[in-house]
């Protein structure tokens, strides 16, 4: 008698298509809730596509009924390590690494995002919320604070006030008013979200990839930065942008009155 193979499913898969790559969180029985496997993939998947030409952006989704839970607790429950190792070897690279790709990240947000899932959630460069999605801000209900990133994003989207309230009570943002406080930048129902967020990302695909780069280096940078430096940066990155194919042609396109194509075979 033979037994069946096991067959092991990935705690990240992954889908190219049109230039857009989608990254989706596939642990549904948990709500996609993290562990280290899944959160030191996605940022190896990120890394490499980063390198990729053929990739233009970048989506992070859930699968199932949630996009991310936050942590597993069971995953780290006994283990020797310290809250301050874990973040600097998990969540911390992985912010870090979609702040600083050099190409458009969106999060869909395709059900529940708490905790670091929340984080993960407004990380993105661009947020999109199906219909039925919430975000919650849950570690004051384990009396822990937020991390990954939430206590630099959050306030900066909302104000500090705000970002306080929601964090100290943990109360469920639901998508209507996430759209309405800035935590999302569109909603879709949920019948045709993947489907709206392909097409939506699709569009940023053919934008101008590398003027893109330099429009999320500067922004970046701005957000840490005094007037000055800014101009300066600006000054510099534009430089950089127009010096690239992309600019010549832009200003073609512009001349001749054709839409532009920005969009190469080689990247």
């Amino acid at each position: 008698m033979t037994s069946e193979p096991v067959t092991h499913e990935p705690v990240i898969r992954t889908e190219l298509k049109a230039h857009v790559l989608t990254l989706t969180l596939n642990r549904p029985d948990k709500l996609n809730a993290a562990n280290d496997e899944l959160l030191l993939t996605l940022t190896r998947e990120l890394q490499q596509a980063d390198a990729q030409a053929a990739v233009r952006v970048v989506v992070i989704t859930g699968a199932g009924r949630g996009f991310c839970a936050g942590q597993d607790l069971g995953d780290v429950s006994g283990r020797d390590m310290t809250f301050t190792e874990h973040l600097h070897h998990t969540y911390n690279p992985l912010i870090r690494t979609i702040r600083g790709l050099g190409k458009p990240v969106l999060t869909a947000v395709n059900g529940v995002a708490a905790g670091a899932g929340a984080s993960l959630a407004l990380a993105g460069d661009i947020r999109l919320w199906a219909q039925g999605a919430s975000l919650i801000e849950v570690f004051s209900n384990i009396a822990l604070i937020p991390d990954s990133g939430s206590t630099w994003t959050l306030p900066r989207l909302v104000g500090y006030h705000r970002a306080f309230e929601l964090m100290a009570l943990a109360e469920r943002v639901r998508a209507e008013d996430a759209l309405k406080m800035g935590l999302c930048e569109h909603v879709f129902p949920d019948d045709t979200f993947r489907d709206d967020v392909q097409a939506y990302a699709e569009r940023l695909a053919a934008r101008p990839a590398h003027a893109l780069k330099l429009t999320k280096q500067a922004l970046v940078a701005a957000l840490t930065s005094t007037l000055d430096e800014a101009l300066d940066q600006e000054a510099i990155l534009q430089q950089v942008a127009g010096d690239h194919w992309e600019h010549e042609e832009g200003v073609g396109a512009f001349k001749a009155k054709r839409p532009a194509q920005f969009v190469r075979e080689e990247g």
